[in-house]
């Protein structure tokens, strides 16, 4: 497993070996605790909307940045959770953007 590695899962697919699992929604204390006693975090979202749920991507955005690297998420929602975990380890440094650009004026 990489340092970094980070994983969106649907129902039904394994949970990374060794995970912690947070719970549903936990409280931003619980999982950073946990991120920082080392292991993999694994945190479950829910959500009953068809279309990407700003609320869920939100919360998946904060859980990443502190520290949870496995999010359990309907199949719905995978791709765009998927997009925001990148984005957050992007920002903070540990994964390279997808593609770079410069904006010059």
């Amino acid at each position: 497993m990489g340092l970094h590695e980070r994983w969106v899962l649907t129902s039904g697919a394994d949970v990374p070996e060794g995970a912690v699992d947070a719970g549903a929604a936990p409280p931003a204390a619980r999982v950073a605790e946990l991120a920082e006693a080392g292991g993999v975090v694994l945190v479950t979202l829910e959500s009953d909307e068809p279309e990407p749920d700003p609320g869920l991507l939100a919360a998946a955005s904060v859980y990443a940045w502190l520290g949870a690297r496995a999010f359990l998420v309907p199949g719905p929602q995978a791709d765009a959770v998927r997009q925001v975990v990148d984005m957050v380890a992007s920002i903070q440094g540990v994964r390279p953007p997808a593609a770079a650009r410069r904006g010059l004026a």
